[in-house]
């Protein structure tokens, strides 16, 4: 096989499971540190935790809320140019027209931005004895299902509690995905309960890897992650993962691997798109 053809059809991604503080800068100086880290030792991905350049609180979004062209982008743009890596910068408060969004922002190994993603479902939640949360306090849901070209090929890109939707990651991979990453933040309620369960289920739904990056758990915080960054391949294997602490892992990524895994089972191929509809019952 070709070298180059072959090279196009892997690449190594990390996910930083990042530290966080309530100072903007001492984030951005820590994702900084990390991301070098993993390009030094041969990503050619990096990906970010949700919300990473402030605490998981309303407040806080408020707060550290930034234009597209603010101070963290600028800075992960310029990075991603330097190091010549795709990087997919977690997610930030972004601020437009009055309006904050949860986004996560992808920049090429030039520096460009090739794509973003804005969170399509909020997390507005209040389970029994566990966590309440009201994203939509404060942020403004997206509209659009994303997937971002990359060098390495369509990437999906979707943000924490989109995981629970299984339409959005299917339409990724009818766009050419085979590898969907998620910025994410889940806590200490739902994340024992059903973390790597919705990262394999879509994995295996999709036959297609699954790199989901959390923030490190900080047990003081107001709001505590569940941590546990993880990358699941198409058969839906946990490949490589963390615990609550921080730091990063590194995988490499190979479209070989999705390709084998659809032609060995053929969920895609096998359905019947002439039955999947809802009529009305009368």
């Amino acid at each position: 096989m070709n070298k180059k053809l072959e090279a196009s059809m892997k690449t190594k991604l990390a996910c930083c499971q990042m530290p966080l503080t309530a100072d903007k800068e001492t984030n951005l100086n820590t994702a900084e540190k990390m991301i070098r880290t993993a390009a030094e030792n041969g990503a050619g991905m990096v990906l970010l935790p949700e919300m990473y350049i402030c605490p998981y609180a309303g407040s806080d979004f408020l707060t550290a809320a930034e234009p597209a062209d603010g101070p963290a982008n600028t800075r992960m743009s310029a990075l991603a140019g330097e190091l010549g890596i795709t990087l997919f910068a977690g997610s930030i408060p972004e601020m437009e027209d009055g309006h904050i969004y949860n986004s996560c922002f992808v920049f090429g190994p030039d520096g460009s931005l090739l794509g973003r993603h804005r969170k399509v479902h909020l997390f507005d939640v209040d389970v029994k004895d566990g966590i309440s949360f009201k994203e939509s306090n404060v942020l403004t849901a997206g509209d659009s299902i994303t997937v971002v070209e990359t060098p390495f090929g369509p990437v999906g890109v979707a943000v924490c509690f989109d995981i629970r939707f299984p339409e959005q990651f299917r339409i990724m991979a009818e766009h050419g995905a085979k590898l969907a990453v998620l910025p994410a933040a889940f806590n200490m309620t739902t994340g024992p309960m059903h973390w790597e369960l919705a990262l394999r289920s879509r994995a295996v739904d999709n036959q297609c890897y699954i790199a989901a990056c959390s923030s490190a758990r900080d047990e003081n915080a107001k709001y505590a992650a569940w941590g546990h960054s993880c990358v699941i391949d198409p058969w839906g294997n946990n490949i490589a993962g963390l615990d609550e602490k921080p730091g990063a892992i590194s995988v490499e990524i190979d479209t070989r691997v999705v390709d084998a895994a659809r032609e060995q089972l053929p969920i895609l191929s096998a359905r019947r798109k002439d039955l999947y509809r809802l009529e009305e019952i009368k």
